[in-house]
């Protein structure tokens, strides 16, 4: 489907939303009781065999892709993905626009392959149900030793048969996540705002890319983060200004930043989207990507180049590529070209851990730091997943060893059958 037209289409339902209701609603609510019957038909959520007449979709070779709403295995807490269709655009800024900076370019054409973005960044009750995950992984690590010892016949397996049917197949090698541990300093973290709404900050990029290793095994979809390129074709949503509007509308409307956020972090989707139905590419947090930062980047990128050309996947700790500007951000900041860099020396100054944590930061940079999720259409391979999910540095792989060999981290597999394993030990009262 041509790009333009995708825009109108959907940019006429979001408006026309309004109007009836009068607020903001998801993706989720514009879909019929035909069309939500397609998606719940599909084998591969977000994806329909016939054309919708009445909701945006994207043409693509395996069927058409809409929106669709997920949700986070064995809780209520749900997200809604939108379609972004796969095209071409300028990665960069020109060199006239205003509050460049030198690395935003040279600017180049690249190919964009279609995807599902996050409508909004991961909340804080999303983001939770991961960190709860911490006590559970313990329990499982002790029944995992016990399993060991005894191979699973004791008594208190007896009761326990989803336990016994996880532990004697996960693949840790394989499927094995680490979950956040607990945070040092709660007071500092949440000092910006930890409502369920509000978007989680202060994570590492490792600990972004484990957060969807968990959610790609427990719910079986490939997750992951955006790439550079990526971000900022949905951030730009086919415009080529500064920001995804008019220059005669207002960041005001757009995007939580220095002049508007009353110094903290705000509720999610409550800032008009851009034209692809996105929320907060402007502000609120600013976005980890799964790319590594280099000033000199685009200079060396093809004059035509596709998505994966585009990928400088990281080779050091820091600095790592942060997009979208934020909260404590000015207007130049949150430009849709806008490049920032993470900096772990300064973000983890006062974390007294030896070695630092692997999962979090502990500076008021951080704290406009968050993330938000793609999924390609395309399956992705297991050395990409491997990739766009696990540590990708000895450094991060060795801090996160020492963690787990001091007993300060905990390991499991993630797949389908963890989150009925999970239930089964909160039933037993097992999770300290």
């Amino acid at each position: 489907m041509n790009t333009s037209v995708w825009q109108a289409n959907h940019w006429f339902k979001v408006v026309f939303r309004r109007m009836l209701g009068g607020c903001l609603l998801t993706a989720a609510c514009s879909l019929s009781g035909f069309a939500k019957e397609q998606v719940a038909r599909s084998q591969m959520p977000g994806l329909v065999a016939s054309k919708p007449i009445d909701l945006p979709n994207v043409a693509t070779d395996k069927g058409y892709m809409v929106a669709y709403t997920g949700r986070l295995p064995g809780t209520v807490i749900t997200f809604e993905m939108i379609p972004i269709p796969g095209g071409e655009f300028l990665f960069g800024s020109p060199t006239d626009e205003p509050d460049r900076n030198s690395d935003e370019g040279p600017q180049v054409r690249v190919n964009v392959s279609s995807f599902w973005i996050g409508q909004c960044e991961i909340t804080w009750a999303e983001y939770q149900a991961y960190m709860d995950t911490y006590s559970a992984l313990k329990s499982l690590n002790r029944l995992r030793v016990e399993m060991r010892r005894f191979g699973g016949e004791s008594e208190e397996f007896e009761s326990l048969p989803n336990v016994k049917k996880f532990l004697e197949n996960e693949s840790l090698d394989i499927d094995g996540v680490t979950a956040p541990t607990p945070l040092y300093e709660p007071d500092v973290t949440y000092a910006s705002g930890q409502e369920p709404n509000q978007p989680a900050v202060t994570m590492s990029q490792f600990a972004a890319k484990q957060y969807t290793k968990w959610l790609s095994g427990t719910t079986g979809q490939a997750y992951r983060l955006p790439t550079e390129a990526e971000w900022e074709y949905a951030a730009r949503a086919g415009s080529t200004t500064p920001y995804a509007f008019d220059t005669n509308q207002s960041l005001d409307d757009y995007a939580w930043y220095a002049a508007n956020s009353e110094d903290q972090l705000q509720a999610v989707g409550t800032k008009r989207p851009n034209a692809w139905g996105l929320h907060d590419m402007h502000g609120n947090v600013a976005e980890w990507v799964l790319d590594g930062y280099d000033a000199e980047h685009y200079g060396g990128l093809k004059a035509r180049a596709t998505d994966d050309d585009a990928v400088r996947w990281p080779t050091s700790l820091y600095p790592r590529v942060i997009r979208g500007g934020c909260w404590f951000d000015g207007p130049a900041q949150c430009r849709s070209a806008a490049r920032h860099q993470s900096d772990d020396d300064e973000w983890t100054g006062s974390d007294p851990n030896l070695p630092i944590s692997p999962w979090w930061f502990t500076e008021e940079p951080a704290a406009g730091v968050g993330f938000r999720i793609v999924r390609p259409l395309a399956p992705m391979g297991a050395e990409l997943k491997k990739k766009v999910w696990d540590a990708d540095i000895e450094e991060i792989r060795q801090d996160v060893a020492d963690r787990l060999h001091e007993g300060r981290g905990t390991r499991s597999a993630a797949d389908l059958h963890l989150p009925a394993a999970l239930r089964e030990l909160e039933s037993a009262g097992l999770i300290d």
